[in-house]
């Protein structure tokens, strides 16, 4: 999304990216072993999702609006420093029925404003001491559930994601998508999964300071 952002506008990045995005998130969400188990469970994060995003696109802008660069690289410096950080967070079970929803509305506003899902929805569910397995299986559908969203409000005419071209496009990117997934598997197996973690978020905060300097610059 960042990069994109560097030579189209966030919405036209965003809708070019809608529809790997959702594959790719609805593939990691149907291969876990507790489908249902994870939408009993974050049925409520989801629909608060949903809200958030409508509120961020529909209410306050969305990617169309002059502040989307610049909440789109602080997005991403927030997230890249809070990965490097290795904080160990913790989500007391009794906080989580409350706290679920507040985090998926705060997750939606910021899909709608950014087209980035992962803050702070992914902090959180990290939080809860999932195993492996259920935390991806749970990622996947927090990051569906708000790429559809977002696909939703960028099919109408408010944003440029109504242009036939830009679905079409998008649909073309799921095989670059694909292949960048399997660089990314092939490089974890490469190298030590410390040094992956580290470049990887690296990366995020340089890519997010730039994208928040321009736009701060222009």
């Amino acid at each position: 999304m960042a990069l994109l952002s560097m030579v189209m506008p966030p919405a036209e990045a965003a809708a070019l990216l809608v529809v790997p995005a959702v594959l790719t998130n609805l593939a990691q969400f149907a291969t876990g072993p507790r489908r249902l188990a994870t939408i009993r469970r974050f049925w409520a994060l989801g629909l608060a999702t949903i809200a958030g995003t409508l509120l961020g696109a529909l209410l306050l802008g969305g990617l169309e609006s002059h502040l989307a660069p610049a909440l789109l690289g602080g997005t991403l410096v927030v997230y890249g420093v809070f990965g490097l950080s290795r904080l160990a967070l913790h989500t007391p079970a009794r906080l989580e029925p409350w706290l679920g929803p507040v985090m998926g509305l705060a997750s939606g506003v910021l899909t709608g404003t950014t087209g980035v899902t992962v803050m702070p929805v992914a902090p959180f569910l990290q939080s809860l001491q999932l195993d492996k397995e259920d935390l991806v299986q749970a990622l996947g559908l927090a990051f569906s559930v708000s790429m559809l969203a977002l696909a939703a409000t960028l099919s109408m005419d408010f944003t440029a994601g109504g242009d036939l071209r830009l679905a079409a496009a998008s649909a073309a990117a799921l095989v670059p998508s694909l292949l960048g997934m399997e660089i990314g598997r092939r490089l974890r197996i490469a190298i030590s999964q410390a040094a992956f973690r580290r470049a990887f978020f690296a990366c995020l905060i340089l890519l997010g300071a730039n994208t928040l300097l321009r736009a701060v610059a222009f």
